[in-house]
């Protein structure tokens, strides 16, 4: 039983570790880059009110 438990351990910690490689190397840049590009864009000062 004491192994089961060192086992599920490193299980647990063995992904969680994964996922935050995933989460620094994937989603983070994705994430700021579409926070520049959201910046950068021109913004409407008057917006219609009817597009029709």
């Amino acid at each position: 039983m004491n192994t089961f438990g060192i086992v599920l351990f490193l299980l647990i910690f063995g992904m969680a570790f994964w996922m935050l490689i995933f989460l620094m190397g994937f989603i983070l840049p994705y994430w700021i880059t579409l926070g520049l590009f959201e910046q950068l864009r021109p913004k409407r000062i008057f917006e219609d009110e009817k597009k029709s």
